[in-house]
Parts: structure tokens; sequence; C-alpha cells
């Protein structure tokens, strides 16, 4: 089974390049992130006239994140509250869609994160990324206790876990995406029993999945590895292969990220 992560930077504006790709590929569940657009406007049409079934959670011109299977999920859901409950925390952070959750058979949980930049250190959106994540630590939690085995968790990160992560990681405690609280914070939730899959099959430094724009940063390979899948220990034993696939960086107006893909092994489950 392929699962696929992709911060797309609007679906709308980069739906030829998801499609080609996703049709390319193969890919069994694409999750998506920073689709910016509300619902009713998501191009489902697209992708459901090949058979694939689509699940979203958007809201205008910002975040938004989305779930294409080729077949049915069960159990979706979107945001913090429908596992933990409506209080003022999770009314709070579901405000912005950034999380969203199914399960593909033969069983595997998909969690699918667009985590907030933070903006700049020590800012309002430093503390709320900060913050989010704590909340994130309570909500995995919680789905580890009903089904400890089998969760993949995707998406868009904005953090670099490691300094081999990063092109330059010289002054990264001074960095957004590299600090030390927040490395701290995903490393909380990571201790719940979760695994890096990308490392599983790839040590070396220079390799990343988000290039920014400007100074030529694609081309000179001046990157970030911040979009990952984290598995649970058997999910970990049974994938087979984790890349980054750069080929549609190289689109004409592509988005900034590459998509990352993690194969699993789902034979005599």
């Amino acid at each position: 089974m392929k699962i696929a992560s992709w911060n797309v930077n609007s679906i709308r504006t980069r739906l030829d390049h998801v499609l080609d790709w996703l049709y390319a590929q193969s890919v069994d569940v694409l999750c998506l992130q920073e689709t910016k657009v509300i619902d009713d406007d998501f191009p489902k049409a697209p992708f459901q006239d090949e058979g694939y079934q689509v699940y979203i959670s958007g809201q205008k011109a910002y975040n938004g994140v989305a779930l294409i299977s080729r077949t049915a999920l069960s159990e979706v859901s979107a945001g913090f509250t429908p596992l933990l409950s409506q209080n003022d925390l999770t009314q709070k952070y579901d405000q912005q869609k950034r999380l969203m959750t199914g399960i593909v058979a033969p069983g595997i949980r998909i969690l699918n994160l667009y985590v907030p930049n933070g903006s700049e250190i020590n800012s309002d959106k430093y503390i709320y990324k900060l913050e989010w994540l704590d909340l994130l630590y309570s909500y995995v939690e919680k789905l580890l206790s009903q089904n400890p085995q089998h969760l993949l968790i995707c998406g868009d990160f904005n953090i670099a876990l490691e300094d081999r992560d990063i092109h330059d990681p010289s002054s990264r405690e001074t960095h957004i995406m590299a600090t030390d609280r927040e490395r701290q914070a995903l490393q909380k939730v990571l201790a719940l029993g979760l695994q890096d899959a990308f490392r599983k099959f790839n040590s070396e430094p220079g390799q990343f999945s988000w290039w920014n724009y400007r100074a030529a940063s694609f081309q000179r390979n001046l990157g970030w590895r911040i979009d990952h899948h984290y598995l649970t220990p058997t999910l970990y034993e049974r994938a087979t292969a984790c890349i980054i696939d750069a080929a549609p960086r190289r689109l004409p107006k592509p988005s900034d990220h590459a998509p990352a893909v993690v194969e699993i092994d789902t034979q005599n489950w």
C-alpha cells in the first residue's frame, strides 16, 4: 500500500500537478495539506471521476487538509473535537482546519496534519504552534489507547527534527521550524511510540521536502525536510520504502513542497 503526503499550497492552483502525479504513482491514499479552499469549492469531481473517495476539511485561502483514497475510509473525522470532546481548547484550535483522520482497510488509521508554521520565535503564532502540538499529544495519546498497533501520522510538520534535515543547521536554534522548543514538542508526541519511516531507509543528509521559492533554493538544494511519515512499531516493521519525490517541484509554478511517500506491506495482514 502506498500512502503519500503533499502540501500542495492550493489545490485549485496545483490541481493538474496533483492529478497527473496521483495517476502516475498509483497511490492508494493521498494526504493533502494547505488546500486553501472551502469544502464546497474543493475540486472533487476530477478525483471522483477516476474512482477516488474524497474527504475534506477546508477554509478559505488558508490551511485545509484532505484525504483522497482509492477505497472508502471509515471513522473519518476532522479536528481535535471528535476525539477530545468540545472544550475551550478544541474550540480554539479547530477554527483552523489542520487535522483529519480516517481508517483505510486493512485497518491502518491515517492521521493527516498541517502543523502551524509559527511565524517567528516568541511571536503569538509561535506560542500557538507549541500549544497546538501539546494538544496533538493528547489527541495521539487517546488514538493510541484505542488502536495502539496501526497508526500512521503524516503531513507537513513545519519542523526539521534533526540537523541533517536542514541544508545549513549552523544557526538553527534561532530559526523557526528548528528551535529546541519545537523539536521537543514533536519529540514528546513521537515518544508515545512512533518512528520516522524515512530514516529507516535514508540516513544521509541533503534530502529535503521543502525549498523556499526565493534565491533559487530548489536549484541549489537549499532545503528542509519538514514533511514526515511517523509509524507505530508494527507498521514501521512492515514499511518497505519511504521516499521524497522531488519531480513535481521541477514543474512550472510548483508547490514549494514535494510529496513524501511510504509503502507498507499489507499482505498476510
